[in-house]
C-alpha cells in the first residue's frame, strides 16, 4: 500500500489513530514493514543499451510515493478492507495496492 504526495500534514489527532492502527495491524501479524520516502530522488532510465539517470525533484508532487506499508495478507479483498480503513483516518489522498513478488 502506497501513500502519493500531496495530501494535508497529519495533525496531532492523525497521529494518535494512526498509532493505534498500526499498533493492530503489528499485533495481528500483517504488518511487515512501513516507512517515509524523500520526495526527491533519481530517476533511471535505459533505451537502446544506453542507462541514464536524472535527479528529482518530480513535476507532480500527487505522482510520487511519499510513504508505504509493507503488508501480508491472505487475499486482495483482504488488503482492499485495511486500504479503506487507512483512508478513512487519513481523508482525501491517493495511493495504489500492489502485490510483492518473491522467494517463498
Amino acid at each position: 500500500m502506497t501513500l502519493n504526495g500531496g495530501v494535508a500534514a497529519a495533525d496531532e489527532q492523525l497521529y494518535a489513530e494512526m498509532g493505534k492502527f498500526v499498533e493492530e495491524l503489528t499485533s495481528a501479524g500483517v504488518l511487515l514493514a512501513t516507512g517515509g520516502l524523500a520526495m526527491q530522488g533519481t530517476h533511471a532510465s535505459a533505451s537502446g543499451g544506453r542507462v541514464t539517470f536524472t535527479d528529482g525533484p518530480y513535476a507532480e508532487a500527487k505522482e510520487t510515493i511519499v510513504s508505504f506499508a509493507l503488508l501480508e495478507v491472505r487475499s486482495k479483498e483482504e488488503a482492499i478492507e485495511l486500504s479503506r480503513r487507512f483512508w478513512e483516518l487519513v481523508g482525501d489522498g491517493e495511493g495504489d495496492i500492489r502485490q510483492v513478488f518473491g522467494p517463498e
